[in-house]
């Protein structure tokens, strides 16, 4: 993933700048602090912060055995070994989109002595575990094709499990990738305000990771052409309000929006004169300020 690099009065407000940019998160994306502002004369500050940030790569979550223990019956002692049972299916999507709900059955199911003996070796585990940094971590060898392989067949497994009639496509761009669903009756898999399509994308990128391992590429699931509209609509009502502002010489707030709507939003009024933005505030109630210029 491409570095960008930001700069700001404070390293928080360039740490928003970058989230801006990326179009994630910050619990999504890493930070490189290049230069940082310094104190000056009566408490004055000189220069400005500078650093530059990425989307983080994916990291494989190590699998954990489970092991359970059977009770010994009065003088005789008998031990029973849980036998694991991979499920076999000629769709590997609807697999893959079934795993959270398997693992959660598992858990609820198992011992409680049991429970509490994996979260202690988890934890001793992740105490152990080195930290690796940027420069350390091995570079990825997945294909961008390969992760678009794999979203393909976990959204043809998902739809097929919804019942839907749907087609499924790739196309693939550098590390960016985007997966259209068309077809009919696909309501269900965008939700109101797009949220279900949002978890769908995440779950879309979780079924990758566990198939494929650490990989570098950045995915985005689109469904009936939600996003394709959503996009239009913003970008119509950013230059709506960017003639409001250039009109009127007042500022606007909007209302709160996701990091991918501000993206689309600051890049839309980046290309337009007289005006500029700044996001305010903390996910969710993150939003953008139109200033005029």
């Amino acid at each position: 993933m491409e570095w960008v690099e930001t700069t700001a009065k404070t390293i928080d407000a360039a740490r928003e700048a970058a989230l801006d940019q990326l179009g994630v998160a910050a619990d999504e994306a890493e930070f490189d602090v290049i230069e940082e502002p310094r104190p000056g004369l009566f408490g004055r500050v000189r220069g400005e912060a500078r650093l530059r940030a990425r989307v983080r790569p994916a990291q494989v979550r190590p699998k954990q055995e489970r092991r359970r223990r059977g009770r010994s019956d009065g003088g005789a002692a008998s031990s029973t070994t849980e036998s694991s049972v991979t499920p076999t299916s000629t769709n590997d999507g609807a697999a893959d989109a079934s795993a959270i709900s398997d693992t959660a059955d598992t858990v609820a199911s198992d011992k409680p002595k049991a429970q509490r003996s994996r979260r202690t070796t988890t934890t001793t585990s992740k105490r152990e575990e080195p930290t690796m940094t940027n420069d350390e971590r091995p570079e990825s060898t997945v294909s961008p094709q390969e992760v678009g392989a794999a979203a393909v067949a976990f959204m043809e497994g998902l739809t097929t499990a919804f019942g839907a009639d749907a087609e499924v496509a790739v196309e693939v761009d550098g590390i960016e990738l985007e997966v259209t669903v068309t077809g009919s009756e696909l309501g269900l898999l965008v939700g109101p305000g797009g949220r279900t399509l949002n978890a769908v994308q995440d779950l879309a990128r979780v079924a990758a990771q566990r198939r494929l391992g650490d990989h570098e590429t950045r995915l985005r699931v689109d469904v009936a052409g939600y996003r394709q509209r959503r996009e239009a609509a913003l970008a119509a009502f950013a230059r709506d309000v960017a003639g409001q502002v250039v009109t009127s010489g007042t500022a606007r707030s909007l209302e709160p929006m996701t990091s991918a709507d501000r993206k689309v939003v600051h890049d839309v009024l980046n290309e337009i004169d007289g005006v500029t933005t700044r996001s305010v505030g903390e996910d969710p109630d993150r939003r953008i300020i139109v200033d005029p210029v």
